[in-house]
C-alpha cells in the first residue's frame, strides 16, 4: 500500500506510519532510559573533566583512603563569586589539556548544565538526549532537502532508531552530539548550494536566508572542530561535496568553511599544542607486518560498517554463542549490500517526485547517488587511506565511535537505496515500504534487546552489599580492597557509593594488594567491621589477578575475616566484569 495523507489521518501500516511510529519510539526509548544504567568507564571520567575537578584528583597510594574524598570530586566546586567560577573554568580546561584526546566543546556544555540540573546520571544525560532530538529533526530537514517528504522522514526514522546512535544519545560522551554538528554543516552547507541554484525571485528574503545559512555553517563548523578532532575529516568531505555540486562558487563556499577553522585557532595555539605534547600514539600503531597491517586495515573498515549500520553497541558484550568476529561479517554483507545498491541504483534509480522538482536541490539520480556515496563512503576512504600511511589504525578504535560522523551520511545512502523509484514501475517499487519497515523494524528489535538483556548494575550492587552488611550505630568502617588504580573504578565506586558510608579503599595492583591488605590489617589503629575485596577482570592499569596472587589475598584476610558470600558482577563491556566477596 502506498503510503499518503487521507483526510488528515495516516493510512494504517502506510510509509508515514512506520516512519512516525519509529521516530516517536526512538524519542521515547531516549526519555525513559536515561538514568537506568550506570556510568561507565569513559562516562565518569567526563563528569571528572567536566565539574572542574580532574586536576585535583591523585591516584590512590596503597594506604586506605576515604572514599567520601573522592565523592567530592565529582560535585562542582563551590561558588562564592565570579572569580570562583572563573577559577573552575580554568581548572576544566587545564585538566583537558593535561591528558584528555579531545577538544573542550563538549566538557565546556556538561559544565554549564551540571550548575543548571546537578551530576545525576538522568540529569547529565539529557542534554545528549535533546541534542539527539534535534539532530532527528535536522535529518528529516536534510532528507526533505534531497529526497522530498517521505524520504525525509525515513531518514530522521533510521537516525532515530539506528541501535548505535540510540546508544551514544545516551552515553555522557562526545560522538552523540558530534552527529548533530555533522548534520547542521552538511544541511547548511546544501541549502547555501542552492540558494546559488535556485532563481532568487522565487525566495522571500533571499539576502536574509544566506546570511542565516551562512552563519549557521560557520558555527556548526567550529562547533564540530571544537567537539572531535578528526572531525576534520567530514571537512575535507565537506570541500569535495563543494567541488561535485557548486564548482563555480567553490571560493564563498570555501570562506565559510575557513572562517568555521578559523574561529578554533585560539585553542589550537593554547590547548591542542599542549595536548599534542601529552599526546599517547603509540596506541594507534598497526601491527608489524604488510599483510597483517592491511588485514587490520580492511577489518576495521568492516567492523565500523557492521557497528554503525546494524549491530551498535551489542558489540561491547556479544553472547558467548556469537562468533567474536560477526561484527566483521556484518560489516561485510553490508559493503555487499551497499554495493548491489549502488550499482543497481546507478541503473535505475531516480529521486521521489512526490513534490515540485524545484524543491529538491538534486534532481539527477546519478549526482543524489553520488553525493550520498560521498556523505559515507568517501570520509571511510580517506580515514582508511591515512591509517594505511600513517601506520596507525584510528579508524577501529572504540568500536567505531571515532567515525561517528560518517553515520548520517551512511544513514542517508539507505534511505536513498530504499526510497528510490525505478524508471519504469514495477513490482519491486511495492517492495519498498515493507522493506523500509523491515529495517526499522529490525533496529527496533536491536535497541529492545540491549535495554532488557543487557542491565548495568554492577556498583549499584556493590553499594547494596556494604549498606545490608553494616551494623547499627556507631558503625565500624567497610574496607574495600580493590586490585585496580584505574581512576575509571575508583571514581564508579565514589559516585555510587554514598559518602555518608563508613568506607575505606585500598586500591593496588595485584602483585602488591595482599602485601598492603596484610599491613593495613596489622594497623589496629582502625577496626574494620567488613572486607569488600573487589577483583577487577579488568584493572585497565595492571594485570588481572593471577591464581597464586588470588590465593595470597585468601589467606591475608582468612587470618582475622570469614568468607559469607562471593558474587559474580558484570555489565556491557570487560571494564564491568567484577568477583566481588564479602567476608567479616
Amino acid at each position: 500500500m502506498r503510503g499518503k495523507f487521507f483526510q488528515g489521518k495516516i493510512i494504517l501500516f502506510s510509509l508515514e506510519f512506520w516512519t512516525l511510529g519509529a521516530i516517536a519510539a526512538g524519542i521515547f526509548l531516549r526519555i525513559i532510559h536515561l538514568g537506568d544504567r550506570e556510568l561507565w568507564y569513559d562516562e565518569v571520567l567526563s563528569l571528572l573533566l567536566s565539574n572542574g575537578q580532574k586536576i585535583a584528583y591523585e591516584t590512590p597510594e596503597n594506604l586506605p583512603v576515604k572514599l567520601a574524598s573522592y565523592s567530592d570530586l565529582l560535585n562542582l566546586p563551590p561558588v562564592a563569586g565570579v572569580g570562583d567560577f572563573l577559577n573552575t573554568l580554568v581548572n576544566l580546561l587545564r585538566g583537558i589539556v593535561g591528558g584528555e584526546p579531545h577538544p573542550p566543546l563538549f566538557y565546556l556544555s556538561q559544565h554549564f548544565w551540571l550548575y543548571l540540573f546537578g551530576n545525576g546520571e538522568a540529569a547529565m544525560r539529557s542534554l545528549g538526549v535533546l541534542i539527539s532530538i534535534g539532530a532527528i529533526a535536522i535529518s528529516y530537514h536534510l532528507g526533505l532537502l534531497l529526497l522530498g517528504h517521505r524520504g525525509g522522514l525515513f531518514l530522521a526514522a533510521l537516525l532515530a532508531v539506528n541501535p548505535f546512535y540510540l546508544f551514544h544519545s545516551l552515553n555522557l560522551r562526545m560522538y552523540g552530539p558530534l552527529v548533530l554538528w555533522t548534520l547542521l554543516t552538511t544541511l547548511s552547507l546544501l541549502q547555501l548550494i542552492r540558494l546559488h541554484k535556485v532563481r532568487w525571485a522565487n525566495l522571500a528574503h533571499p539576502t536574509i536566508s544566506k546570511l542565516l545559512w551562512t552563519l549557521l555553517l560557520i558555527a556548526s563548523v567550529t562547533a564540530g572542530c571544537m567537539t572531535f578532532y578528526l572531525f576534520a575529516y567530514w571537512m575535507i568531505t565537506l570541500g569535495v561535496v563543494v567541488l561535485f555540486l557548486d564548482r563555480q562558487h567553490w571560493w564563498q563556499h570555501g570562506l565559510r568553511l575557513g572562517a568555521g577553522v578559523l574561529c578554533t585557532i585560539p585553542w589550537a595555539l593554547w590547548g591542542t599544542l599542549q595536548q599534542l605534547r601529552n599526546a599517547d600514539f603509540g596506541r594507534f600503531n598497526a601491527p608489524p607486518g604488510f599483510w597483517a597491517s592491511m588485514g587490520q586495515h580492511l577489518q576495521d573498515v568492516a567492523n565500523t560498517l557492521g557497528i554503525h549500520l546494524l549491530i551498535g553497541d551489542w558489540v561491547t558484550s556479544l553472547p558467548n554463542y556469537i562468533p567474536a568476529n560477526i561484527p566483521a561479517i556484518a560489516g561485510f554483507m553490508i559493503v555487499g549490500l551497499l554495493i548491489f545498491g549502488i550499482i543497481y541504483g546507478w541503473k535505475n534509480f531516480q529521486p521521489n517526485p512526490e513534490t515540485d522538482r524545484n524543491e529538491l536541490l538534486i534532481d539527477s539520480h546519478h549526482r543524489l547517488l553520488i553525493l550520498g556515496c560521498l556523505l559515507s563512503l568517501f570520509p571511510l576512504c580517506l580515514a582508511l587511506a591515512v591509517d594505511i600511511i600513517s601506520g596507525k589504525f584510528t579508524l577501529g578504535f572504540g568500536w567505531g565511535r571515532s567515525m561517528i560522523f560518517i553515520l548520517p551520511g551512511s544513514l542517508l545512502l539507505m534511505a536513498i537505496l530504499i526510497m528510490g523509484r525505478s524508471n519504469s514501475p514495477s513490482a519491486s517499487d511495492r517492495w519498498r515500504p515493507k522493506i523500509a519497515g523491515f529495517v526499522l523494524l529490525l533496529y527496533l528489535g536491536i535497541n529492545l534487546g540491549d535495554f532488557t538483556l543487557r542491565p548495568r548494575e554492577m556498583f549499584h550492587q556493590i553499594a547494596d552489599i556494604i549498606s545490608t552488611e553494616i551494623t547499627p550505630e556507631p558503625p565500624r568502617p567497610t574496607l574495600i580492597a580493590m586490585n585496580s588504580k584505574a581512576w575509571g573504578h575508583v571514581m564508579r565506586l565514589a559516585y555510587y557509593i554514598p559518602p555518608t558510608m563508613p568506607v575505606m579503599l585500598l586500591a593496588a595492583p595485584a602483585p602488591e594488594l595482599a602485601i598492603d591488605l596484610e599491613k593495613t590489617l596489622a594497623e589496629k589503629s582502625t577496626a574494620y567491621e567488613q572486607v569488600l575485596w573487589v577483583d577487577s577482570h579488568a584493572p585497565i592499569w595492571s594485570q588481572p589477578t593471577t591464581e597464586t596472587e588470588k590465593q595470597a589475598i585468601r589467606k591475608v584476610l582468612a587470618s582475622e575475616f570469614q568468607l559469607e558470600e562471593t558474587w559474580q558482577l558484570s555489565g556491557t563491556m570487560n571494564s564491568d566484569e567484577f568477583t566481588v566477596q564479602l567476608y567479616r
